[in-house]
Formats: structure tokens, C-alpha cells, sequence
């Protein structure tokens, strides 16, 4: 029997992306108040054999949610000011770059370096982990909270509020359609707020391992070992989403479902409509008709089909 794929998707401004199985779409609200929807294929790294190998997969995934979700971002930027535009290939990876970098050093960085003001007074290589790992969880917690005071990221937030409603709506067999979307929950067990609760708690217990190396060596390290931080995390989130009925996961995955209160907000039917439009099309992608044409071609995001891939 053929695995059940998983469908999830992206927040945008005024808009949703959802990622099918060698689909993805996107739906924007435009400024006179139709909808925008475009669909293209995923490049073939995102929809290959490489994404079902354990661990591997996890780094792939991370890959294409930076660089998919990111042209799928601007789009729907561009789509607010009525501008079109192909998205230049430089502007995109020096603004990924940028924002990798900020990452870094706030996530990262930071926790190091305030984690080590207790070096002189614990012994325990692991207890100075644990201290930066909660310094680490206080510091993404103070950042949600305080982005989601500002209106256009709550709208956003609202956008992601929709994504989870319509797929939670898709896995239980409801169709499509608003009035059936809106009862679901505006949390999921596969939402990449989880996905970064599990990344504090994974580089807990990886750089326990590391003892407490200089100053440089330790950002190093925090740089070297991420792509295996996600790819544990990844595992986890995906272990969750596939026992998510199990009692034994329910404790485990509280956590992340009540840090989503913090990047999801109650949508209304006008933000539930893009979704389910994004949801729609890419179903539609997955499954085609006999005798239907293939996909449009001319709907890309930015370059066309592999860009950024």
C-alpha cells in the first residue's frame, strides 16, 4: 500500500503556499480582492527518492522550505504591489543569506555566548548545555511573541491559522469548501513552529557532546552541526505526525502544538478561501484527470520551475 502523503504549506503575505507531492501552489489575496492562484512543479531534489532516505531527508527539507518557501514569499509581495516580476536569482539568496545569518546569530550565537558567563561557576558540561538550550527556548519565545505584535505579521499569523485548518480539513476527509474548513483546529503536529521547538531540544543533547571548546571552535561547531540538528528534528516531527494517535505521543508533541498559539491566529473565511484555493489546485496537480492537459508552464513563481533549486 502506497505511504499517505503529507501536505503542509507556508504563510505568506495576504496569501498561502501548499506543497504537494511534485506540485506546490500558491494563492494570494490581491489588493482589488480576487484571488491569485499559480502552480508549478517542485524541483526533482524536493520530489525524488533522496526525500524518503531517514536523516537525509530532514537537510532536504530544510533546503526546499528556505528556498521554495522564499520565492513563494516574494511572490506574494510582489503580487500586493501589482508588480510581476521575475525575482532576481542574486536578490534571492543574498535576502536567504541575510536572514540564515540573523538566524545564526540569534538563535545560536547569542546563547552561546550568554550560556558562558556560567562556564566559571558549573563543572557539568551538560548542565551549561541544558542553561543555553532554556536561554535558547527563552529567546525564541520572546521573538514570536514580540513579531506577533505587529499587525501585518498577526495577519500572517492568521494566513498560517488557515493553512493548518484546511490541511487538518484535507486529512480528516472534509471537503474543501469554507464552511466545512472553519470547525478545525488552527494547530498541527507537522507546523515548522514544532519543527523549531524540537531543534532546541535536539542541540541540547548534540552539543553536550562538543564539552566546552573556545570561543570560535563553539560557533563552529553551532554552524557545522545544524543540518544534523534538523535532520534529528525532522525525524521526530515526522515520527509524531505518524503516531499522532499514539498515547505514548501525545505528552511529546504538547509542547510544540501549545507554541503555536504564538504563530497562528483564527483566520477568517476570506483567509480560510486562499488556503483551501492553494490546497485545491495542488490536489488537483497531484491527481490529474486522464485526457487533462499538464500544468501551465507560463504560471511560474520567479524563474521558472528549478530556479533556486
Amino acid at each position: 500500500m502506497a505511504k499517505t502523503f503529507h501536505y503542509g504549506g507556508q504563510a505568506l503575505i495576504e496569501g498561502v503556499m501548499m506543497r504537494g507531492k511534485k506540485h506546490m501552489a500558491v494563492a494570494v489575496r490581491l489588493p482589488d480582492g480576487g484571488i491569485k492562484t499559480v502552480c508549478q512543479p517542485v524541483p526533482q531534489i524536493y520530489s525524488g527518492r533522496l526525500r524518503e532516505v531517514p536523516f537525509l531527508r530532514g537537510v532536504i527539507m530544510l533546503a526546499e522550505t528556505l528556498s521554495l518557501g522564499l520565492r513563494a514569499l516574494m511572490f506574494s509581495a510582489e503580487a500586493q504591489t501589482g508588480e510581476m516580476g521575475e525575482l532576481n536569482r542574486g536578490t534571492m539568496w543574498g535576502t536567504l543569506t541575510l536572514a540564515l545569518g540573523f538566524a545564526v546569530a540569534l538563535f545560536f550565537v547569542a546563547p552561546l555566548l550568554l550560556s558562558r558567563l556560567f562556564y566559571a561557576h558549573i563543572a557539568s558540561d551538560v548542565l551549561v548545555n541544558l542553561i543555553e538550550g532554556v536561554i535558547r527556548l527563552g529567546i525564541l519565545i520572546a521573538y514570536l511573541w514580540s513579531i506577533g505584535l505587529s499587525r501585518e505579521i498577526r495577519r500572517v499569523f492568521a494566513y498560517h491559522g488557515a493553512e493548518h485548518k484546511a490541511v487538518n480539513a484535507y486529512e480528516r476527509g472534509a471537503p474543501l469548501e469554507v464552511e466545512s474548513t472553519r470547525p478545525y483546529g488552527t494547530a498541527h503536529v507537522r507546523c515548522g513552529t514544532s519543527f523549531l521547538l524540537a531543534v532546541v531540544i535536539v542541540a541540547i543533547f548534540v552539543f553536550a557532546f562538543v564539552g566546552r571548546p573556545g570561543l570560535w571552535l563553539s560557533i563552529a561547531y553551532r554552524i557545522v552541526f545544524l543540518p544534523l540538528i534538523a535532520a534529528m528534528s525532522y525525524e521526530f516531527i515526522r515520527l509524531s505526525a505518524d503516531h499522532a494517535e499514539r498515547w505514548f505521543m501525545r505528552p511529546l508533541m504538547t509542547p510544540g502544538m501549545a507554541l503555536q498559539s504564538l504563530t497562528t491566529r483564527e483566520p477568517d473565511d476570506s483567509q480560510l478561501e486562499v488556503a483551501l484555493s492553494a490546497l485545491r489546485e495542488v490536489v488537483s496537480k497531484d491527481t490529474p484527470q486522464p485526457g487533462a492537459p499538464p500544468p501551465d508552464a507560463t504560471s511560474q513563481l520567479g524563474q521558472g520551475p528549478h530556479a533556486g533549486g
